[in-house]
């Protein structure tokens, strides 16, 4: 063998090393490309899932953008009907019992006793006397309010003894002005027959129980008593005792016939006892035949069975409803006791709402379940243990 092919074989390992050399320059050059490219690929994986992620995200508060508005719509518009309840019909006076349906947007409202207690709903009869805690500060003149509310407003009051609350004067107001706009004048209240305080009620019941003891040495004290509570209620059980009741009569200068006349014998009394529901007021204690021939007895009910002429502010809404079902006032807190939501619905349209909550008689101030629905409400004591609130649409 020559030293030339020596001398080749001995550069061989040479050119190995440079193409290792080579091979590993492209392998290192090749893992920084493809780790390069698997940087890139993963990051535009990781976009494209963050990128679906922030689209999830996007539809969902799109989503509760939708929901809150249509909330707030409903809010803004409580006239409408929630389509799960039962159908009111669509011509007339309806109402639904919502019984076993939930409140459309609960909330819940702190009350005192004291705020709502005179509303028109507090319950006063033999059974159930005027709370210990009611507060008569809110009673005032009717003379002197009437003339604060419409200078130019006629009479209305025999003497500045009498007083009610202003939203029983309120609504006689109202009917008095629509009744005159029929040719219809003359109404009055006399002394004695608006309110009454607790010592003024126990004052003519103690002359009438001590008139009765003269009269009847032999009866015994329970006797007595029953015979008193005849002409006078006991202290306490009287509706001239809650403000809101009151006796009318007529009164017109040089009209002895109308002076004399039995109020439910006159167009006045007629129109009053026909119209007085649509001002909350309402015809406390109805017989068989009184006023009217056709008037339907309660006296089973509200206990009375002399020929009263009370008439009691509620509010226009009880006063509606009491109406349209033919109830006096003990059948109407135990109509809302057995049914505590129902809707009224006049034409297919909703008028109002009203729930009844038992919260009890024992605490100052309770906590009431309420509907956000609607933001004009007024809750109303019942003097059975509950709260009674009506929310207008």
């Amino acid at each position: 063998m020559s030293n030339n092919s020596r001398n080749v074989k001995r550069k061989d390992p040479m050119v190995l090393l440079v193409v290792l050399a080579v091979l590993m320059a492209l392998l290192v050059a090749g893992c920084i490309i493809g780790g390069s490219m698997l940087r890139q690929y993963r990051a535009g994986l990781l976009n494209e899932k963050r990128q679906a992620a922030m689209d999830r995200n996007a539809a969902k508060e799109a989503e509760y953008d939708r929901a809150v508005a249509e909330y707030m719509a409903k809010l803004n518009d409580s006239s409408q009907v929630n389509e799960e309840w039962p159908k009111a019909a669509s011509e007339g006076w309806d109402i639904i019992d919502l019984t076993n349906y939930p409140l459309e947007a609960p909330g819940t409202a702190t009350v005192s006793r004291s705020e709502i207690m005179n509303n028109g709903l507090l319950l006063i009869n033999e059974w159930h006397s005027r709370p210990e805690d009611f507060d008569d500060s809110g009673v005032v003149g009717v003379a002197g309010y009437v003339r604060g509310v419409d200078k130019d407003f006629p009479s209305i009051v025999e003497n500045n003894t009498c007083k009610l609350l202003p939203q029983a004067i309120d609504a006689l107001m109202a009917a008095f002005k629509d009744a005159k706009a029929v040719g219809l004048e003359g109404y009055v209240l006399k002394a004695g027959s608006t309110y009454r305080s607790y010592d003024d009620q126990n004052s003519l019941f103690q002359k009438e129980l001590e008139r009765q003891r003269s009269n009847h040495p032999s009866y015994s004290e329970e006797k007595l008593i029953e015979r008193a509570k005849q002409n006078y209620n006991y202290p306490g059980t009287s509706e001239y005792n809650s403000g809101l009741a009151f006796n009318l009569f007529l009164y017109q200068k040089d009209n002895a016939e109308l002076n004399n006349a039995a109020f439910y014998k006159t167009e006045q009394g007629k129109w009053l006892y026909e119209n007085s529901w649509k001002y909350g007021i309402v015809f406390r204690f109805p017989k068989a035949g009184y006023p009217m021939e056709d008037t339907t007895d309660k006296s089973y009910k509200t206990g009375v069975k002399s020929n009263l002429n009370i008439y009691r502010y509620v509010g226009v809404e009880h006063a509606e409803i009491m109406h349209h079902l033919d109830l006096c006032m003990e059948e109407y807190i135990d109509y809302l006791m057995e049914h505590p939501h129902v809707a009224v619905f006049e034409d297919g349209v909703k008028k109002y709402e009203l729930t009844r909550q038992q919260v009890g008689d024992d605490v100052a101030t309770f906590t009431v379940d309420i509907n956000r629905v609607s933001n004009d409400y007024t809750m109303y004591l019942d003097n059975m243990g509950g709260v009674v609130t009506v929310y207008r649409y």
